[in-house]
């Protein structure tokens, strides 16, 4: 549409499985994202207008089960609605889910990897929480809502999420799913079906004439044929830049922005061409200067997926062409609109909000002197970086003041993709050679002969707060090594990920195991350096050990404070969500249980082939544990234990760090199956990792919840007057 003249035409087949049908102009299409700019947008845009809510207002305000997470708890309504609110791009799949209600738990609890204000990453559970937003602030629906006060009044008559039985023949149907049915009238994306169809990103269904009329509606600033639906200054801020200058993606609310044209960023940004596009083939465009739309619907997903960006592209050069203005630069935008959401969606443009250094920041800081003129010896793996992600390999490789003669690879290796035993080799970039630590049972720590030509062992290494996490292990090994050789031992101290206040779990029962090197608790709340403080002074008081510590840490702060750069420190450890429940859920994983090994969510879910899903949800959440909120699930692990086969369980949902204890939770999964499931449940090797045989048996008896917990209460003070003493940090 060009200043009130219109081409329509409809080209092709809108369905050719089970048989052909002929494309008409009143084909109604599922818009995928479309829904985000069309629906949600609108009718957040009015809550504002209403003062119902406003763009400043925090999104926990509303939500409030996003207030346990540092990050979340500073999210704006604007920054959903030009995602830069650091949330990931989606709720993560590889496992089965149905209901509304699970889809907003799922959405409200997903792990948040960025800062907001500061990161861009194109999401859909931004757009799902503002449809939740809306239902919480009208009461009603976002499909009643958006039809109340967007639709009817636009007479969009085919414009709905869910469209009537009576329209079911003008649908364009979209993918063939594994049982060769084909979607038709249900939503192609697979976390708004699981929803029920609905959702805030993707739902709804339309028409081009419907399209064309919202477009008429922005294009004459908020009004069509008499009927207000927006006021002027909002859809400038809707069709402006409001994304922040540190951010190189253009985004107005909702809308992607395309402005070749000089000038500041900000509210008062000229206008350029905006718009947006839908992963089944559909995009909206608009340009404000030439009054122009572009609308091109297709079910490219049908029956089996198509690419349809260079069709785009050439229709925005058409339009360009018959409208004789000079706009293709941006229309150019709209052929690559898809891609460049692709693009963005793994764009991130970081300010770290934290300042804390660790021990390699300190060391390169203060030019290498603590380690002046010594020959050294690196255990290692892919966390050891600086806060400018240069690796601690190479920092001491190219350090004139220090010479690192070897390197001493950890479990998983100094790369830190390996499962299993890890051999010896060599380092391709620095050319030194790599000894393993993780050969064997015979080979974990350091020998006289890989120690003969050093004079220090350094340890760089993020442990994530857990005894059964077996880096501090590797550490105390290797302390003894250099004790009985006669060397230096230097910890380059990094912070406790899950925080250093919280001490939980039972001591260690028993002798030395590689999953058990000393007598601590499963949650120590300590550093690294502050262990190795507590390993030198109990058992290697001999050993010259320097801990070179972080500065500006907090034991109250958490991984997603520091600003530091996360990595993942063993190949299932993908996030700060997982390392947090690591220490409970990870208590049960050598029992025939799957603790999520093989599936996008590792350590934060749990299941097995004889569960039932729905009862180990209930159970659960009848336990009523802080900060925690369990969805029955289905999933198939494709490796580790029941690897190909369906397994039935929870996906734990953390609610609230501050809250949780993870020990807890650990316990109350094993008194859970053993209550369920005691046939079933294979409890052979639950003390693998536990290390404390009266915690077994009092599981395995049944024993209440409270007695096991205050049997560990007299070891924990000692261990606190024992820990008290190493205690670097406030």
């Amino acid at each position: 549409e060009h200043k009130g003249d219109i081409y329509r035409k409809a080209y092709g087949k809108r369905a050719t499985v089970p048989s052909g049908e002929a494309m008409t102009l009143n084909t109604i299409f599922d818009a995928a994202s479309l829904t985000k700019v069309v629906a949600t947008t609108p009718c957040i845009l009015q809550l504002v207008e209403q003062k119902r809510l406003s763009l400043e207002d925090k999104v926990c305000k509303f939500l409030p089960e996003l207030t346990g997470d540092p990050n979340k708890a500073t999210i704006t309504i604007q920054h959903l609605l030009t995602h830069t609110s650091g949330l990931l791009p989606g709720i993560r799949r590889g496992y089965e889910w149905l209901g509304y209600d699970a889809g907003i738990a799922l959405a409200t609890s997903e792990a948040s990897p960025g800062h907001s204000g500061y990161d861009y990453r194109y999401s859909d559970i931004n757009f799902i929480l503002l449809g939740e937003i809306i239902r919480r602030i009208t009461g009603k629906t976002l499909s009643v809502f958006s039809h109340e006060s967007v639709f009817a009044p636009l007479k969009m008559l085919d414009t709905s999420f869910g469209p009537a039985t009576e329209q079911a023949t003008r649908i364009a149907p979209t993918t063939r799913m594994e049982d060769e049915s084909i979607l038709r009238g249900i939503v192609h994306d697979p976390t708004a079906r699981a929803m029920g169809g609905e959702a805030g990103h993707a739902g709804l269904f339309t028409t081009a004439h419907d399209l064309a009329r919202y477009c008429r509606m922005i294009l004459n600033g908020g009004e069509l044929d008499g009927i207000r639906v927006l006021r002027t200054e909002t859809v400038e801020l809707m069709s402006t830049v409001q994304t922040p200058e540190i951010i190189s993606a253009r985004r107005g609310l909702g809308f992607d922005i395309d402005s070749p044209y000089s000038g500041p960023r900000g509210a008062t940004f000229p206008r350029g061409s905006f718009g947006h596009s839908g992963w089944t083939g559909t995009s909206l465009w608009i340009d404000p200067f030439s009054r122009t739309t572009v609308i091109f619907l297709s079910n490219r997903n049908h029956p089996a997926g198509g690419n349809v960006l260079a069709l785009r592209h050439r229709l925005g050069t058409l339009a360009a062409e018959a409208t004789g203005f000079d706009f293709t630069k941006i229309t150019g935008a709209l052929p690559e609109l898809a891609r460049k959401e692709k693009q963005q969606a793994r764009e991130t443009v970081r300010r770290p909000v934290g300042k804390v250094l660790s021990g390699i920041d300190v060391l390169v800081a203060g030019d290498f002197d603590l380690m002046k003129g010594l020959k050294v010896g690196l255990i290692t793996n892919p966390t050891g970086l600086d806060r400018k992600s240069r690796t601690t390999i190479d920092l001491l490789h190219s350090a004139k003041q220090v010479e690192l003669v070897s390197l001493f690879g950890p479990e998983h290796g100094i790369r830190g993709s390996l499962d299993g035993n890890v051999g010896d080799g060599v380092d391709d970039k620095t050319g030194l050679p790599v000894h393993s630590l993780y050969a064997g049972k015979d080979r974990r720590k350091p020998s006289p002969e890989h120690l003969a030509d050093v004079d220090a062992l350094v340890f760089d290494m993020q442990d994530i707060g857990c005894r059964f996490y077996t880096y501090v292990s590797t550490m105390g090994l290797a302390m003894e090594a250099a004790e009985e050789a006669g060397l230096r031992f230097f910890v380059l101290d990094r912070v406790n990920p899950i925080g250093g206040l919280k001490v939980a779990g039972p001591l260690r029962d028993g002798e030395r195991k590689f999953v058990a090197f000393h007598e601590i608790p499963v949650q120590h709340g300590m550093t690294a350096g502050e262990i190795a403080g507590l390993y030198q002074s109990e058992l290697f008081p001999e050993l010259d050990l320097t801990v070179i510590p972080l500065r500006h840490w907090k034991r109250s702060m958490r991984f997603d404070e520091t600003g530091l750069p996360w990595v993942k420190p063993s190949p299932n450890m993908p996030n700060l969500t997982a390392a947090t429940l690591y220490p409970g859920i990870g208590l049960l994983e050598f029992t025939n249980i799957s603790v999520g090994r093989g599936t996008s969510v590792p350590f934060e879910i749990v299941g097995a082939p004889y569960i039932q899903a729905e009862d180990l949800a209930k159970e659960l959440t009848s336990r009523d544990l802080p900060g925690l909120q369990f969805v029955p699930t289905r999933f198939t692990p494709e490796s580790s234990i029941f690897k190909g086969e369906e397994c039935g369980g929870v996906r734990v949902l953390l609610k609230d760090p501050s809250q949780l204890t993870p020990l807890l939770l650990g316990l109350s999964i094993a008194q859970s199956l053993r209550q369920l499931y005691p046939a079933q449940w294979e409890t052979t090797k639950l003390n693998t990792l536990l290390r404390h045989p009266p915690t077994e048996q009092a599981i395995l008896d049944q024993k209440p919840t409270e007695s096991i917990i205050t049997e560990w209460k007299k070891d924990l003070e000692a261990f606190e007057d024992r820990r008290r003493k190493h205690l670097l940090y406030p």
